[in-house]
This record gives C-alpha cells, sequence and structure tokens, in this order.
C-alpha cells in the first residue's frame, strides 16, 4: 500500500520514518518531494575502461565538487546527494522519482538504482543525466524528485541489519561499491 499524505506525517510524526531536515511543506498527496544537496561527483571526459570489480578503476579520473548549483552538460552523467537523509523502519520500502517539472527540462534523476531497501539509512545518491541537447542548471536545495512509501510485511533481514550494507549511513553522493560484492562463479575477466 502507498502512503498517502496524513499516513506520511503520521509515520514522520512518530518517528517510524525519519526525515532530516523535514519540512511538512514537501508532503504531497501520495509522496514526499526531495531537495538536491550540493555534493556532486562526475566522471572525467576518457577512454579508460571502469572495471565494476576494481576499485582503482571506479575511484579514478573523478571530480566533485560541493556547491550551490551544477550546470549538467547535454549528455552529462553525475551522482549527486539528496539534500534529506532518511531512516525507513523494517516495514516500509520507498522509490524515488522524478518531478515532471524537472524531467520536462531532460533531466532523470535515476539510471535504475530507484529503490530504497525497508532499514535504509542516509542520504540518497541520485543518478542524475541530461537529455536536453541544451545545459540545464540545478540548484541545491530545489526539490529535485520524490519519494514514494510503500508498507510491507516486516523483513526479517532490513537493510540496516545486514551485514553487506554497502550504502548505509552514507552521507553524500557516493560512487559505486560494487567491487565489495564477490564474483560468482561464470563470472568472465579479471
Amino acid at each position: 500500500m502507498i502512503l498517502v499524505d496524513w499516513q506520511l506525517l503520521d509515520r514522520i510524526g512518530r518517528g517510524y520514518i525519519r526525515i532530516n531536515p523535514f519540512d511538512p511543506n514537501l508532503v504531497q498527496p501520495n509522496s514526499l518531494d526531495i531537495r538536491l544537496g550540493n555534493h556532486f561527483v562526475w566522471y572525467k571526459d576518457g577512454t579508460d575502461i571502469i572495471d565494476p570489480y576494481n576499485q582503482d578503476t571506479v575511484i579514478s579520473q573523478v571530480e566533485e565538487t560541493h556547491a550551490e548549483s551544477f550546470v549538467l552538460r547535454p549528455g552529462q552523467f553525475v551522482l549527486a546527494e539528496t539534500l534529506e537523509a532518511i531512516e525507513l523502519p523494517d516495514n516500509i520500502v520507498a522509490t524515488i522519482e522524478g518531478k515532471s517539472s524537472i524531467a520536462r527540462l531532460g533531466i532523470a534523476l535515476h539510471q535504475t538504482g530507484g529503490w530504497i531497501d525497508a532499514g535504509f539509512r542516509g542520504t540518497i545518491t541520485l543518478e542524475m543525466s541530461n537529455a536536453n541537447p541544451r545545459p540545464v542548471k540545478v540548484y541545491a536545495g530545489m526539490p529535485i524528485g520524490q519519494l514514494v512509501f510503500y508498507t510491507t510485511e516486516r523483513a526479517e533481514r532490513p537493510y540496516n541489519k545486514k551485514g553487506d550494507a554497502k550504502y548505509l549511513d552514507q552521507r553524500q553522493a557516493t560512487l559505486s561499491r560494487y567491487h565489495k560484492n564477490k564474483k560468482m562463479p561464470g563470472t568472465r575477466g579479471q
């Protein structure tokens, strides 16, 4: 079941869902608007291969900035953080969706990482890209997306109880930590 406005206010008011900072004016009928933080990370142009199992290639040739605004060039991919840190209990999950007004400028908020597990705690890393043929400027603090919350059965092992929760308590735009996964039998490569 999707939580509606009064349910969101109730769960937040009672501390079941934690949002910091919380602005009740950002509660929508079926979602909570989230704002863009001020930390941005992106890969420099180049031809060096990024190997998800090799941390050195994941973290090399990266630029980052803390800024009050950021201009996304056409076709650019950038990681950004949400202003809000969230904490979910073991029976509520969330998805992140872009705001229509931002999407109409050509900005996508996430590639595929739009799921937030029960038990997650931290800021959300946005996987932003610009499909517009023109640059688009975004501002720290602007409503950039929305979280939709769903109730579920209680998870036996929520995200904050997993031993391999790679993004628990993240507080800025966070590069991939895929290298912490073990290669599965039959995985090719070095």
